[in-house]
């Protein structure tokens, strides 16, 4: 898997732009926009400038165009025919549909992973859940969650199904997000526990139970999204589709919300 499984928790420091060819600027502004993305520093339906991007990362167009296909490969961006680029966005059914999928392909990437999940991959994804416990900040729980999947899965060496799991993770971020956001403190607690009863039976070699308890974890977002169906508006000026022309978006301000509920 690459940005949501096995790609390094670090990573390594990339040259400027002038020591680089453009192949390894294009992989910069990929890996910077990407960051920006999923930090929510671009909402789904904001557009995405070449001229800003490349202006924001210090490259030309030729590497920001490159990048931006990379990033349609990752499901991070809609690229349009002669209209340009847009975060993608999902409707609520497409959302339904990918946490419906990572119900199944999640706990499966997981059974094969678990075999090879050392000790020491135990104790960090124990450190993990406690440090989510401990956080009280939003961006920092999103960004722990994060590594907690990914290190579980991160052993796992597969064909297809890192790659579609990363793909899903990518798709859903921003809605991530918005369940974050949405969540009592009862809601928080459970899924404080959900990941301390996973590592539990990681340790205790319960495939068939941690599995049960991901495929639980990832249904309790799917149905809590399902229930704010206006996190799915879609607004006048989305990206275009081919059958409703839209207005240029400018690049949405990072929205600040309420704090991750205390214990």
């Amino acid at each position: 898997m690459s940005d949501a499984s096995a790609v390094p928790l670090t990573r390594p420091a990339i040259p400027s732009v002038a020591q680089t060819r453009d192949g390894t600027a294009s992989l910069r502004v990929a890996r910077g926009l990407r960051d920006a993305i999923m930090a929510g520093d671009y909402p789904p339906g904001a557009r995405l400038r070449q001229e800003e991007i490349a202006e924001r990362f210090g490259a030309s167009r030729v590497p920001v165009r490159e990048a931006l296909k990379v990033l349609e490969a990752d499901g991070l961006v809609t690229l349009v025919a002669n209209a340009g680029a847009w975060v993608s966005q999902l409707t609520l059914a497409e959302c339904e549909e990918v946490y419906q999928t990572r119900e199944r392909v999640e706990p499966l990437l997981l059974r094969i992973a678990a075999p090879s999940i050392t000790v020491e991959t135990l104790d960090r994804l124990d450190a993990l859940a406690e440090a989510m416990v401990a956080t009280d900040d939003v961006e920092e729980f999103l960004r722990l969650d994060h590594i907690f999947h990914v290190s579980m899965y991160e052993s796992a060496h597969t064909l297809v199904l890192g790659d579609l799991v990363e793909r899903l993770w990518n798709s859903t971020q921003p809605y991530r997000r918005a369940y974050t956001l949405m969540i009592d403190a009862h809601s928080q607690r459970i899924v404080h526990d959900e990941h301390h009863m996973l590592v539990t039976a990681l340790r205790e070699a319960d495939i068939d139970s941690a599995e049960r308890i991901l495929q639980g974890h990832i249904r309790r977002t799917r149905r809590r999204l399902a229930a704010h169906p206006q996190l799915f508006g879609v607004s006048a000026d989305a990206r275009p589709t081919a059958t409703r022309p839209t207005t240029d978006r400018q690049t949405a301000p990072r929205q600040k919300g309420p704090s991750w509920p205390s214990q």
